[in-house]
């Protein structure tokens, strides 16, 4: 398994159901599915879908410098 960050490439909106397809390790469109059909049953899935989107770090830029290659 990954790390858990959203993807820079394939997201739709934030990056939260592909880095949570990636992490997991299952396709980014099932989780998406599984997602938009959750949203028709009652629950607070929009409002864990904005707070995983400020919790879950954005994957960096190519060429970032890291804590471990600063060293």
């Amino acid at each position: 398994m990954t790390k858990l960050q959203r993807p820079r490439n394939g997201r739709i909106i934030a990056g939260v159901c592909a880095g949570l397809g990636e992490r997991f390790g299952v396709s980014r469109n099932i989780v998406r599915l599984v997602f938009v059909l959750s949203i028709l049953l009652p629950g607070p899935q929009f409002l864990i879908y904005l707070i995983l989107w400020a919790i879950i770090p954005s994957e960096p830029a190519p060429g970032a410098e890291t804590d471990a290659q600063v060293i």
